[in-house]
């Protein structure tokens, strides 16, 4: 038979999904026969079918391989709570503007057997809900029914238009039993038809504004979050930085690897808060969403800003609003290029005066402080305890030099980012929003890709213990070892959630709750889990677990770890973090981010 469902998985292949995460259920009956026949008849044409326990999981593995390729990737969930279990990895892969397909299924419309697929079982009335799509539609870019397989395609395509136009994100289709299981006459489209919309560029007046407001400015900055994505991003924005020496760059989103560590122009990964947004008296913000918090960190009133994202206005952001003169919903790469063009062609020899050589040496010695002050941080106390910059500095010493950063430290991100000095496009892959839980599903999804790609990198997961907790380590690391997908995993255990402390004293600084220890603030993991032994379980014994408690224990257990993962088999390791301040891991470490 040639269904609906099966044409589904044709379009989807057809359209570049080389992936479905899936999480089957009882309206999935042709979907399941389509999966047969597909792996029967259409051998290296047709997706890799991945199972997944969990949903969150599966909608953060297809988020994970989508960041890193750029390439859409397809989830299958089940009904209404299927939908309700992708839980935050809808906002995740929404915020983080992921390209990721979902479909769902409906309970069946006829009762009677009426139509091939017609209700079976007692479950399909209590799953049968008014408006399934409205659980997810707000994270969406796109919801559509498939009411006939006629039009399946058209669908599917129709939904990718949208997950792969900027701004990039998750899109649900939705269907019953019945048109799903509908008999077609075997269809294909033209595919050259069903492109996403192209990369918008700058106005010429645009260009020309921002170009000469950087060569005139005395302390330019350039505020980034998306940019890097595109990988070519990357070196426009070097080039921009090598010609208008002096400007800095700043990456308060995180979420991608925008600009190389070893530059001059490089500040850092600060969540909103650095002294140089205060100084600078010209600010492009370049694809980013939270360049800077008003209550902890603004720009002077003379400042000149100017906005360049896909999306200015925030649309799914309620309340948003930067002071800048102009914005521009454009592309970043496409307005990096046009900048760098007129520069080159209209303000070369003002460029290459002495002021300028001036500024770059500045910055190069600048530069090296920074890097020395970073250096100064990674410390052992005289017990042997370390905190998370010493961690991350020999991870970064030990693991592979083309190694993929899955990153979600919450807290402790700032001082990730400062220790592992990202340089390469790709390389550091972070949560793109506030869904904890991501990076368990995201590193496999991360690996998978890389090694489809033929890349074969070393991906390491570097988790906060409370997000650990939320990534559902039992399906991530049934997962890992199901489809021999290893990853390095590093537990940041500081016993607890940090992050509502902070959140607590920026607003209530001297407070009752400043006063008391992290158990009477509900936020303790006292007596700590097993971490590393509930991956090994989940695993069935077969994975390298371990703890460190002392800088001399991670010193011989890291390249173990490491060395199991390069021999194909995934490693957790539990760091036991210890600050200066006493508090296993807490202390100012936890209000720095």
């Amino acid at each position: 038979m040639y269904t609906a469902s099966f044409a589904f998985f044709e379009a989807i292949w057809e359209a570049g999904i080389t992936h479905v995460f899936v999480n089957l259920g009882s309206d999935h009956p042709s979907i399941i026969e389509a999966i047969v026949k597909g792996q029967n008849e259409k051998k290296g044409e047709f997706p890799k079918i991945v199972t997944c326990p969990n949903e969150m999981v599966a909608l953060s593995m297809a988020d994970g391989y989508a960041r890193l390729t750029g390439k859409p990737q397809c989830v299958i969930v089940h009904v209404d709570v299927g939908t309700q279990g992708l839980g935050a990895a809808v906002h995740n892969a929404s915020c983080g503007r992921a390209p990721v397909l979902i479909f769902a299924g409906l309970s069946p419309f006829t009762i009677e057997g009426e139509m091939r697929g017609s209700r079976t079982e007692y479950i399909h009335w209590i799953q049968d809900v008014p408006d399934q799509k409205q659980i997810v539609a707000q994270y969406c870019r796109y919801t559509g029914e498939i009411k006939t397989g006629k039009n399946v395609k058209q669908m599917v395509n129709r939904a990718l238009s949208f997950a792969m136009s900027d701004p990039k994100g998750p899109v649900y289709l939705y269907a019953a039993r019945e048109p799903m299981e509908e008999d077609l006459t075997p269809y294909k489209l033209q595919q050259e038809y069903w492109h996403p919309v192209e990369p918008a560029a700058l106005p010429q007046s645009g260009v020309k504004t921002i170009a000469e407001a950087l060569v005139h400015a005395q302390e330019p900055l350039v505020i980034v979050g998306y940019s890097g994505r595109n990988h070519a991003a990357v070196q426009e924005l070097v080039q921009l930085a090598d010609s208008v020496k002096g400007l800095r760059v700043l990456d308060t989103g995180g979420s991608d690897m925008c600009f190389p560590a070893n530059h001059p122009a490089w500040l850092g990964l600060r969540y909103g808060v650095e002294p140089a947004v205060t100084t600078a008296d010209v600010i492009v913000v370049l694809d980013c969403d939270v360049p800077w918090i008003n209550t902890q960190c603004h720009p002077k009133a003379e400042a000149k800003v100017f906005h360049i994202d896909v999306d200015p206005l925030k649309q799914q952001m309620p309340v948003y609003y930067i002071n800048a003169l102009q914005r521009y919903r454009a592309d970043s790469y496409t307005s990096l290029s046009q900048i760098n063009g007129f520069l080159d062609s209209n303000l070369k020899q003002k460029l290459s005066s002495n002021l300028y050589a001036d500024r770059w040496i500045a910055l190069q010695e600048s530069h090296a402080k920074k890097l020395q002050t970073i250096a100064a941080e990674a410390k052992v106390d005289d017990q042997g305890h370390y905190g998370t910059p010493y961690l991350s500095q020999q991870l970064k010493k030990l693991c592979p030099n083309d190694t993929i950063w899955a990153i979600e430290a919450v807290t402790q991100t700032g001082f990730v980012a400062d220790q592992i000095q990202a340089t390469v496009p790709g390389s550091w892959i972070n949560c793109g929003g506030g869904g904890l839980g991501w990076s368990g599903g995201g590193a496999l999804g991360i690996k998978l890709a890389s090694d489809t790609d033929g890349k074969k990198q070393f991906v390491c997961q570097i988790v906060g213990d409370g997000t650990y907790l939320f990534s559902v380590p039992g399906s991530v690391y049934w997962i890992s070892k199901r489809y021999n997908i290893p990853i390095l995993t590093i537990i940041l255990n500081n016993k607890g959630w940090n992050a509502p402390r902070r959140s607590m004293l920026l607003v209530h600084p001297d407070g009752e709750g400043s006063k008391v220890s992290n158990e009477e603030l509900n936020i303790s993991f006292v007596p700590t889990p097993d971490y590393s032994g509930i991956a090994k379980a989940a695993a069935g014994g077969d994975i390298w677990a371990a703890h460190a408690s002392t800088a001399e224990e991670l010193g011989k257990l890291l390249p173990e770890a490491i060395k199991a993962v390069i021999g194909g088999k995934s490693a957790v390791l539990d760091a036991h973090l210890e600050g200066p301040e006493g508090k296993y891991g807490g202390g100012k470490a936890a209000l720095i981010g």
